[in-house]
């Protein structure tokens, strides 16, 4: 079981897989210049087309699912362990001087393994609050934030828990520069996004 640990650092590593860089790659396109310079699935769709978005998006979505499903075949510890570690990878890749993008999709993937149920919830309060605020920014917060309150709501342990909510509180704080623009009302939105697309 101890040696199951190691696992940790190769689920950090696969957090790092530049996904949207290499979808934008492709296209002859650096993602990292245009739009908001975030690597990530949204800035991808707002720059290159719902196409390029949706493999952003499935493919951060299976960093964190397989990091945390092959850590959990070592034990839940571990599966939470590397499930959070490829968040990190996503988010602070030391691959490329730890600028990474916000880590709600890989989160995402890590917790439809680890806790499905919460994740499905998850997914209606994404859909619901973009919808009803017309933001994906401040969906992506809200779910950050209900993380770790759907974990304890389904009984799971302190200390998972404990790192639902420092995963949720990474992925917050990666949005700080959305949050300032939410106070100046320079939110883009998602039918920009889509009209764009």
């Amino acid at each position: 079981m101890e040696l199951g640990w190691i696992l940790v650092v190769p689920a950090y590593l696969l957090g790092t897989f530049p996904t949207a860089i290499l979808v934008g790659r492709r296209r002859g396109r650096d993602v990292t210049a245009e739009g908001s310079g975030n690597p990530g699935a949204s800035n991808t769709l707002r720059t290159m087309g719902r196409r390029a978005g949706a493999i952003v998006l499935l493919g951060d979505l299976a960093k964190g699912a397989v990091a945390a499903g092959v850590g959990l075949l070592a034990g839940r510890s571990i599966g939470v362990a590397c499930g959070l570690a490829a968040v990190l990878g996503h988010v602070a890749p030391a691959t490329r001087r730890f600028r990474g993008g916000k880590g709600v999709a890989t989160a995402a993937g890590m917790a439809a393994v680890l806790v499905p149920l919460v994740a499905a919830a998850l997914a209606a309060v994404w859909a619901v609050t973009a919808k009803a605020t017309g933001t994906a920014s401040k969906a992506s917060i809200a779910i950050a934030a209900g993380l770790p309150v759907g974990a304890a709501l389904a009984g799971r342990p302190a200390g998972e828990v404990a790192a639902f909510a420092a995963c949720g509180a990474l992925v917050v704080a990666r949005h700080r520069d959305n949050l300032g623009r939410i106070r100046r009302g320079e939110e883009p939105t998602l039918r920009a996004d889509a009209e764009a697309s």
